[in-house]
């Protein structure tokens, strides 16, 4: 009964990619399903009351979003065991899917696709497909870089940062997106 419909990686324009991996794993073709780096911050944001994001890979939030239902736990222990397993089953998902497919292109071309087709953008959209249509109006291998932008700035809060209903939030996240883009050599000066 979900609002989804599904796109292939072929139909997902590199723009909207790297705008998510900019934004939510920027070292995403390059770990093994967790980011060391990233769960060291964010550990250590947690101890200092300095918290400045999670440390969650997208394949952990591809796990966390289609096993684990989202992460709706309501203490600090069922969360931190969902973390642990979610870390566990992302770096079984990479290995196994290397296996199966031969590369580890390949198995993050998977990932990166299921993610993409199952993230919740808001409005009842799940998946950049059905948010494409809904936002835009058109297909998503019809989006130009900016409204490629925009969908990646969504995931932060799917309520507060949908461009129908907060344009001004979503606009002011869509330019985080854009300059981590030009920081990580996705998009030239120019585009940005």
């Amino acid at each position: 009964g979900s609002n989804r419909e599904e796109a292939t990686f072929d139909e997902l324009p590199e723009d909207l990619i790297n705008a998510f991996v900019a934004i939510e794993d920027s070292r995403f073709w390059s770990h093994n399903g967790i980011d060391l780096r990233s769960i060291a911050r964010a550990a250590v944001g947690v101890l200092t009351n300095d918290y400045a994001g999670g440390g969650s890979t997208l394949t952990q939030q591809l796990i966390k979003n289609n096993i684990f239902e989202g992460g709706r736990e309501t203490s600090f222990g069922a969360r931190l065991e969902r973390k642990f397993q979610e870390q566990y089953l992302a770096v079984q998902l990479e290995k196994e899917l290397t296996e199966s497919t031969g590369s580890t292109e390949a198995a993050k071309k998977q990932i990166i696709t299921d993610y993409l087709n199952t993230i919740n953008l808001g409005k009842g959209t799940l998946g950049v497909e059905s948010a494409a249509n809904y936002y835009f109006d058109k297909s998503v291998d019809q989006l130009t870089l900016s409204e490629c932008a925009v969908l990646a700035s969504i995931t932060k809060n799917p309520t507060r940062l949908n461009p129908i209903d907060h344009p001004e939030d979503n606009k002011e996240r869509r330019d985080i997106v854009l300059k981590k883009m030009y920081e990580l050599n996705y998009i030239s000066s120019e585009e940005y």
